[in-house]
């Protein structure tokens, strides 16, 4: 069924200022104060003075409710409170907290409107400023789509104004002094006489002051801490072994647990017989959870060892068994009952296509999996009907949800701690490992249980990234692209979360799945008949987030096309896309990135270029990889990339971002694949899913530019282009086009 037929951009602008407007989620909601989740839970003397500020004995300590997995962003956003608290960054606590709606993540409603970061007209700011109001209504506590950053930038500065001013305000009750005559300095409130009034001897007094006004907050002229390199607070913990992961989860009389589903993903267990399972010794019992079982035992291997004892007859799957299967049914998605979505669709395409020599191509990119250094794991405690869940999620406000149901108990009597995370990319926003601890949890009733995944069950199972086909027919003249007609198709996202359970609400059928066409409808070209149409094909494997969404397959395909467009018309395809752009800071990492790799030069012998933009997450990033050609095959030498997210508040960590995301999609762009058969995934484990090795790993240079008007994050806008670059070096240096990835399958890696 097509989603609305063509859901035109009208369409998609009066649906996204309905909701943001409130008139679907109700502005009253949102005007309402949010519960402060800190204040059931404090001791005498201490105080919560906003949701994200927490102010003990012990000093001051700061809620950072996003999940940490490794990109720093505790330390960001302590670093804002920090900036306006008067604290040391180095003094500051950090906790991230309970779930609870009062840590709702805007970011993430913006992420999903039809307009693009380009577009600052009127309706999309309105737009942009009311996406608070379904976040609070959603309660959606989430860290993903590079939105922590984006999310906080106000309001975790304002929390630490506010608990400024509020202990100010405790310190002139106390002096007589006015407000206006006191200053803070390092954690305290100082007096006209230089005297020095800790925060923490202020707490239980600011306690109970409400401010009447929302405080003014600082100039960015006047920042100490922010738009500086900050230490990460996280180093000396994770350097030391003190950094608790759910898998460091202890607890007294624990049993630990290991999980194995069928290998036909989807697919139920008719049977099993644990009888020889059982009788190894320290092996305490086989807990059917429906489409597979755990083993519990005295350790996690012991439980490991049981699940192979197990003998299973699983159900055969429903979906191809052979990966060209897979392929042929996304193929069979471009007609128009399978539309998803036509965001995108300015000029008279057709016309323009009529009787010019059109160029085409189809593009692939596989199934991809997250292989996240920690195994999914979580630990469960069930007591007089209440239970607790230690879990490193991307989701705490769903996982309590999902827990709950799992349980069969009610949400408020659920637990959600929410640890540090051994890597993420989209794999810990999902349910499943949340949910079958708690299901496991009910069951060893008393027992506190740690399940863990093995890696062979977890990147044999997904979710993965979307297997996609992309397809272009374009149109040249007179050196320039006068029309384009580029589709891709690929398994929905989004219903397949919200089958799982991973969605903050039920979402409709008929709403379209941004993130099908996400990246290829929205680049700053201004080509005057374009059209981009997403294509969604019938649930195939389990797909979910994979660092940088949809954008990551189809930059692949859109920016390969600029490429053939811009050889097809013998221009320079720096030069080409520098005439077409019609966003100024899109323009300006794309200069800057030129000037960085001398692209105006020849390279060496034996040596080429490839060049890719793309406009994601808000942020516009261009890339330039250069490779070489060796007697062991080809080496990627060098990766340019610049990149603009408004303001850089940590420029050490944004640079520490992007190469993280480039080596990211370097990996995927060169071996990564998941592939089907016999009705199974054949692949396991880091030796048969080959990720980037440390001495295949190029020299990366970066820059930050700070032009947007919006400020944006940088997680995983770093990892797009990199394979379109790469490829298109190929090409630069072979004269062979690469349409599908892995690379490495068609040509050789040194």
């Amino acid at each position: 069924m097509s989603r609305l037929g063509k859901y035109t951009r009208r369409g998609f602008i009066i649906a996204s200022v309905a909701v943001a407007g409130g008139v679907v989620f109700g502005a009253r909601t949102y005007n309402a104060r949010l519960e402060n989740p800190l204040l059931g839970g404090l001791a005498p003397g201490e105080a919560a003075l906003t949701p994200y500020v927490k102010i003990t004995a012990d000093g001051v300590t700061v809620i950072t409710p996003r999940a940490e997995m490794g990109q720093g962003i505790h330390t960001t956003l302590a670093a804002l409170v920090a900036e306006e608290l008067d604290v040391e960054l180095a003094d500051i606590r950090i906790e991230h907290g309970p779930p609870s709606p009062a840590y709702y993540n805007g970011g993430v409603i913006e992420e999903g409107y039809p307009f693009p970061a380009t577009d600052t007209g009127a309706i999309a700011e309105f737009a942009r400023a009311q996406r608070d109001i379904p976040a609070v209504f959603l309660g959606y506590q989430i860290t993903g789509g590079s939105t922590s950053t984006h999310d906080a930038y106000e309001k975790m500065r304002r929390a630490g104004a506010i608990a400024r001013e509020t202990l100010k305000a405790a310190a002139a009750a106390r002096t007589g002094i006015a407000v206006a005559q006191l200053t803070t300095d390092a954690g305290a409130v100082v007096l006209p006489d230089a005297t020095r009034l800790p925060y923490t001897d202020l707490a239980a007094e600011a306690g109970a002051i409400d401010l009447a006004d929302a405080p003014e907050l600082r100039p960015r002229s006047a920042w100490r801490i922010l738009g500086h390199s900050q230490d990460r607070l996280d180093v000396i913990d994770k350097s030391t072994g003190r950094a608790v992961y759910a898998s460091d989860i202890r607890l007294p009389g624990m049993r630990f647990g290991a999980v194995r589903r069928s290998p036909h993903l989807g697919g139920t267990l008719r049977s099993f017989d644990a009888t020889a399972a059982l009788a190894i010794p320290g092996v305490d019992t086989v807990i059917d959870i429906g489409d597979g079982v755990v083993a519990i035992a005295t350790n996690t291997w012991m439980a490991m060892q049981a699940l192979d004892a197990v003998t299973f007859d699983w159900a055969s799957p429903d979906y191809p068994m052979e990966t060209a299967g897979h392929f042929e049914a996304i193929a069979r998605a471009f007609r128009p009952e399978q539309q998803d979505s036509q965001p995108r669709d300015d000029g008279n395409v057709d016309e323009a296509l009529a009787g010019a020599d059109v160029i085409e191509g189809e593009y692939r990119a596989p199934y991809l999996a997250h292989v996240t250094m920690e195994p999914m794991s979580a630990a469960a405690w069930m007591q007089d009907g209440a239970l607790h869940i230690w879990a490193g999620t991307q989701g705490p406000t769903v996982a309590r949800r999902e827990a709950a149901l799992a349980a069969g108990i009610r949400e408020d009597a659920v637990t959600i701690t929410t640890t540090l995370l051994g890597g993420g990319f989209g794999r810990r926003g999902e349910m499943d490992f949340v949910q079958i601890a708690a299901k496991v949890g009910a069951q060893m009733n008393g027992t506190p249980v740690l399940l863990t995944y093995p890696r062979e069950e977890d990147t044999s199972r997904g979710p993965y990234r979307p297997a996609a086909i992309g397809r272009f027919r374009a149109a040249i003249r007179d050196g320039v692209p006068v029309a384009v007609d580029i589709s891709t198709a690929s398994p929905s996202i989004m219903s397949g979360i919200d089958a799982r359970g991973g969605a903050p609400a039920p979402i409709p059928g008929f709403v379209p799945d941004f993130t099908v066409s996400q990246a290829l409808w929205d680049q700053p070209y201004g080509i005057a008949n374009y059209r981009a149409t997403g294509y969604r094909p019938d649930a195939l494997l389990p797909v979910g987030f994979w660092r940088s969404v949809g954008a990551s397959q189809n930059t692949f395909f859109h920016e390969g096309m600029m490429d053939e467009l811009a050889v097809a018309a013998a221009r320079d395809p720096v030069e080409m896309r520098l005439q077409l752009m019609t966003d100024a800071p899109s323009r300006a990492v794309l200069e800057a990135v030129a000037a960085m790799a001398d692209w105006g030069t020849t390279p060496a012998a034996g040596r080429a270029r490839g060049v890719a933009f793309a406009l994601a997450f808000g942020v516009p990033v261009a890339q330039i990889v250069e490779i070489e050609h060796t007697e062991n095959g080809l080496l990627v030498r060098d990766v340019w990339v610049a990149a603009d997210v408004g303001i850089a508040l940590d420029p050490r960590n944004l640079d520490a971002q992007l190469v993280s995301g480039v080596n990211f999609g370097l990996s995927a762009a060169i071996g990564e694949e998941i592939t089907v058969s016999d009705g199974k995934v054949e692949q396991s484990n880091y030796h048969d899913y080959p990720i980037l090795r440390m001495y295949h790993a190029p020299r990366i240079h970066t820059r930050i530019l700070e032009n947007q008007q919006h400020i944006r994050g940088i997680g995983e806008p770093g990892t797009p282009c990199t394979a379109p670059a790469l490829g298109n070096a190929i090409h630069a240096l072979t004269g062979q086009r690469l349409r599908e990835m892995p690379f490495g399958k068609t040509v050789r890696f040194a």
